[in-house]
């Protein structure tokens, strides 16, 4: 470990660190790494979700800044940094991505002096470019003048500083049948344009988009197939914001790497109104599609302004699985409007579509997220539905209307915490899920015990358990496990994390 450093003594000395990124390597911390090396700092890297704090970083940093893609992320980060500033009161800590503007949001206690929403890098290099200029202008410490920006504007992508980080082999593979490959996440595009009501990203896009180039997604592909990587992962927000952009990646990246496999997360929307680039990206090798199918009731789905109905992510299944694509559907289970036959017929949705092996358990339990500024909020869609606001959970408490499904949704909570520790296999996790769901609702018909029968039309030819998914069994809009909590890396100097519950 290097000497501490003489306070900002021209180069600045970063930390930047990562708690969950999906369980991928934190392109989030590569990313902002090269921007800081360009601009002349020091750099190291932790990823605390493979690896715990090295508290020795603390006498070498200059300035400590977490990267905060995702709610789970934010909920892990915020008790490390409050250890961070208990240790070195002096260190500058910012937090930069998509929820960074959360931390001391409606009145709450920040944990850093700067936080950056959006296109953070040029602002995050601005940042600490300015405590070159000494600790006077930089204010480490709590600071009632604390800022929090969007940024937008951003006019390069340079090529991620990967070698900063552990290697793919630390990461969640593809699992194809008993095959298991190293896995490269890399994003094409940022924002997205469509206003989801309950998704955090048109709350800072607003309907906005920034494209990687082509030549820049290329490059950084080549860096991961160099350590190994043999699928990518396209992590936008929706892959398909701009088809034509999209067309054009796949294209050079196949063309580049033709045995690479991957996936893409695309719209249900957008599946059915581009039906016609599926099968040509299936044949450059896309193996599985995530889609926020989110319910099986058209009036929360309306609600949510998903652009869908239930019958059309049916259609999905079936324009996908032609491609030779396997869906993997993130849901939305509990909403201030869930009814339980809403319940039921999500579960009835998975069955039909012959999805039990394509869901994971955790999706089962997923609620309801409103953050501030959420457009749910802003749209009055939630008018005399909200609790009091929640600092700790980072948004404002409901509860449903049938107090049962508040019981239904921490009991399939310790079911998906119980069936990734466990690796369980589909049909149990889903079996488990529909057991409690009935244990706890009672049979809402004569056989709503019984799950219906796969559509024939729908049928996948893969048997359920060798279906293509990434092993990693979380969700970014989730709360945290405890496994999660614990396994964090939060040093033993860290005030001990408040335990997670549920309103």
């Amino acid at each position: 470990m290097p000497p501490p450093a003489a306070r900002y003594r021209g180069a600045v000395r970063v930390v930047l660190v990562s708690t969950y990124e999906l369980g991928h390597q934190p392109l989030h911390v590569a990313s902002p790494a090269s921007a800081l090396l360009r601009a002349g700092h020091e750099v190291q890297c932790t990823d605390l979700a493979v690896d715990a704090f090295d508290v020795e970083l603390l006498s070498w940093a200059d300035a400590v800044a977490c990267s905060v893609p995702m709610h789970t992320a934010l909920r892990l980060a915020r008790p490390v940094l409050r250890g961070i500033r208990a240790r070195r009161p002096d260190v500058a800590l910012c937090l930069y991505g998509l929820y960074a503007g959360l931390d001391g949001a409606e009145n709450g206690v920040p944990v850093a002096d700067l936080a950056i929403a959006g296109e953070y890098e040029p602002r995050l290099v601005t940042w600490v470019d300015s405590l070159a200029a000494g600790p006077k202008a930089s204010a480490p410490g709590p600071d009632p003048q604390r800022r929090s920006v969007v940024e937008l504007g951003r006019a390069r992508f340079g090529l991620p500083a990967r070698h900063l980080l552990p290697g793919l082999d630390r990461y969640a593979r593809l699992a194809v049948g008993s095959e298991r490959r190293l896995v490269g996440y890399v994003e094409a595009s940022h924002g997205c344009a469509h206003r989801c009501r309950h998704c955090p990203v048109p709350v800072v896009y607003d309907g906005r988009t920034r494209l990687v180039s082509d030549d820049a997604v290329v490059a950084d592909v080549a860096q991961l197939v160099a350590m190994g990587a043999r699928h990518i992962t396209f992590g936008d927000p929706d892959f398909l914001n701009g088809p034509h952009h999209a067309a054009r990646v796949i294209d050079a990246v196949h063309g580049t790497f033709p045995d690479l496999t991957f996936d893409v997360t695309v719209k249900v929307e957008h599946i059915l109104r581009h039906r016609e680039v599926f099968p040509r990206m299936g044949a450059a090798g896309c193996l599985l599609a995530v889609s926020a199918f989110e319910s099986a009731s058209d009036h929360i789905l309306e609600q949510l302004d998903k652009g869908h109905t239930a019958a059309e992510a049916c259609e999905a299944v079936a324009i996908l699985r032609s491609a030779g694509i396997e869906p993997r559907p993130s849901l939305l289970p509990f909403t201030p409007w869930t009814r339980p036959e809403d319940v039921f017929a999500l579960l009835d949705l998975v069955a039909h579509c012959d999805l039990v092996g394509n869901v994971d358990p955790v999706q089962y339990a997923i609620r309801l997220l409103v953050p501030p500024r959420s457009l749910l909020v802003t749209s009055g869609r939630l008018d005399g539905l909200l609790d009091d606001y929640d600092d700790e959970h980072l948004g404002w408490a409901w509860r449903a209307p049938d107090s049962r499904l508040d019981e239904l949704q921490v009991r399939l909570t310790d079911v998906a915490e119980r069936a990734a520790a466990e690796e369980w296999s589909a049909q149990d996790s889903y079996d488990a899920v529909r057991v409690a769901t009935v244990a706890v609702l009672g049979e809402r018909a004569a056989h709503s015990s019984a799950a219906p029968e796969p559509a024939p039309r729908l049928r996948s030819s893969i048997p359920a358990d060798e279906r293509p998914r990434l092993t990693e069994a979380w969700f970014c809009c989730a709360e945290p496990s405890g496994a999660q909590m614990a396994a964090v890396g939060i040093p033993d100097w860290a005030p001990a994390p408040v335990v997670v519950g549920r309103k």
